[in-house]
């Protein structure tokens, strides 16, 4: 037998560099579909977001959570306060969210003068991306800064970063990010268009609170949950005096103008958890949850001086005097039923109640009903 020849030096390491090479595409390849899996399982659970706050949900402490990451926020450009008002009429005021940012203009977002809207890469720098990592949220070492962009419109921005001075290199492949980025702003543009479709229908269209339909629905709300926590909850009737003479004496345009600054002058005196509507021609009505009788009765009070101590200007030096009867009714407990829906009858026919007897006693006054 005939001795074998040795491997030439140069073939052997030749062969050991073609190894490892390969070593290191297998850990690569593995690596990106580790990736790829996560990508997905986010995918699917930003479709699967049922509302507003379910998604940021996701996208702030999902994303978080998904990619071991430190720091996550999302910018959203808001300059008509559209989202800021929706999430308040969902009982989620957008400064309870510490990674939501909701900018009136362009101006924290790095594409602002760029052309091409492209994921950035690299090391914080608090003077470019301080506004877009606010107090409270810990600033990273290595940011990834994902434009969220529909119909070739930039709408906000997700912010990814890490402590780790390894991740978000520049330069680096950007694949999988710009997808997340992609779902995640087709996702924000489909729930915020479902959110308008359900405030449209929640809305009065004359003063911009919210209507009869809304508040029927949270009055049952608002009275299954004092009754959970054992909290009190009071219901305010309201209703313009003499509205029929303002109509009469300066047209109907003028009294809609009116019912629109007597909603606002309301609004401007409730915390953004109590819940204001459009009863129904020139009445209105507020919930006040977590507030006893006392505290109710000091905010209707506000509410009727806020409307009869400053008169509404009109055109030129015209102004006009209006008033208010309110009516307060606190939440109880009904014999012989535990319905939510009989509670409620309850609690808004006794308002109504009181308002009546505010009418009857002179108008612009405040009535709370007995217990």
């Amino acid at each position: 037998m005939l001795p074998r020849d040795p491997i030439p030096v140069d073939l052997f390491k030749d062969n050991q560099e073609l190894r490892r090479r390969l070593d290191e595409l297998v850990a690569h390849a593995r690596h990106n579909e580790r990736v790829l899996a996560r990508v997905q399982e986010m995918e699917l659970r930003l479709i699967g977001a049922a509302g507003l706050p379910e998604l940021l949900d996701v996208v702030l402490a999902g994303t978080r959570d998904a990619f071991s990451l430190e720091t996550v926020t999302l910018a959203l450009l808001d300059p008509e306060y559209e989202v800021r008002r929706m999430l308040e009429s969902l009982g989620y005021p957008s400064h309870e969210r510490p990674g939501l940012i909701l900018l009136d203009a362009c101006a924290p977002l790095p594409w602002q003068d760029e052309v091409a809207l492209a994921p950035v890469l690299g090391a914080f720098d608090a003077a470019r991306h301080g506004g877009l990592y606010p107090s409270g949220v810990e600033p990273p070492v290595m940011v990834a800064l994902l434009p969220l962009v529909r119909g070739g419109r930039l709408i906000g921005s997700l912010n990814l970063g890490s402590r780790s001075a390894e991740r978000f290199q520049p330069g680096l492949a950007a694949d999988f990010l710009a997808r997340i980025a992609a779902v995640t702003a087709i996702c924000v543009e489909n729930v915020i268009n479902n959110e308008r479709l359900k405030h449209l229908g929640l809305t009065d269209p004359l003063t911009g609170v919210h209507n009869r339909r809304y508040f029927d629905q949270r009055v049952r709300e608002e009275l299954d949950r004092s009754r959970r926590l054992g909290a009190p909850l009071n219901c305010l009737l309201l209703d313009v005096d003499h509205f029929k003479a303002v109509n009469d004496a300066h047209g109907h345009q003028v009294g809609d103008w009116v019912l629109r600054e007597v909603a606002s002058r309301i609004k401007a005196q409730l915390r953004l958890s109590d819940a204001l509507a459009r009863y129904g021609g020139e009445e209105f009505a507020v919930l006040l949850s977590q507030t006893d009788t006392g505290s109710a009765v000091a905010i209707a009070e506000r509410i009727r001086q806020s409307i009869v101590q400053r008169p509404f200007q009109l055109r030129g030096w015209q102004s006009i005097s209006v008033a208010l009867s309110i009516g307060i009714a606190a939440m109880r407990e009904v014999p012989g039923t535990d319905r939510v829906e009989a509670l409620a009858d309850d609690l808004v026919a006794r308002a109504d109640a009181a308002l009546y007897k505010a009418k009857r006693a002179g108008r612009n006054r405040v009535v709370a009903a007995g217990p």
